[in-house]
C-alpha cells in the first residue's frame, strides 16, 4: 500500500457548504475507489494524506492537482506502508462544526485523534498531520 502527503493553498477562504461539499463527493469517490485518508482544512490551507494501491492513488492525486479550487500543491511525502494509519475516509474542517460533518460520516474529529498523536512511536504522516491540526488549534 502506498501512501501520498500533500499540501496546498485555497483560491480563496472557503465556507462550510463548499468544505461540506468536498468531504461528500471526496468520502464517495474514496469509498469507490477503496482509498483512506484524512484532509484537514485551516486558514486557507489543506493537508492531505491519501492511502491506497498506488496507481489508484496516483490517479486520484492528478485528479486533485487539476482541481481550480486550490494551487501551490506540494507533495510533501511518499512512501509504502504496510497497513493504512486511516482505516476509514475521515476528513478535519476548522470552519465545519463537528456535528454537521458527523452527520455525513466520515468525519474525525481532530481532537479525538489526540490518543493517536501521543503514542510513543507516531508515524512521519501522524507527525505532519498532528502539526498541521496544532497550528490551526484543531486539537486544542
Amino acid at each position: 500500500m502506498k501512501y501520498l502527503v500533500y499540501i496546498s493553498t485555497a483560491y480563496r477562504l472557503m465556507n462550510q457548504d463548499e468544505l461540506l461539499d468536498i468531504l461528500a463527493v471526496s468520502r464517495k469517490n474514496n469509498q469507490k475507489n477503496k482509498l483512506t485518508g484524512m484532509l484537514l482544512y485551516g486558514e486557507g490551507t489543506f493537508i492531505q494524506v491519501l492511502e491506497g494501491d498506488e496507481r489508484t492513488l496516483e490517479n486520484a492525486y492528478q485528479t486533485i492537482k487539476a482541481d481550480g479550487r486550490h494551487k501551490n500543491i506540494i507533495k510533501m511525502a511518499e512512501g509504502i506502508i504496510d497497513k493504512p494509519n486511516f482505516p476509514e475516509w475521515s476528513m478535519g474542517f476548522k470552519s465545519a462544526s463537528a456535528q454537521e460533518l458527523a452527520e455525513l460520516g466520515g468525519f474525525t474529529d481532530p481532537k479525538s485523534l489526540r490518543q493517536m498523536w501521543n503514542q510513543k512511536e507516531t508515524s512521519t504522516i501522524l507527525g505532519m498531520m498532528k502539526t498541521f491540526a496544532d497550528a490551526n488549534r484543531m486539537s486544542d
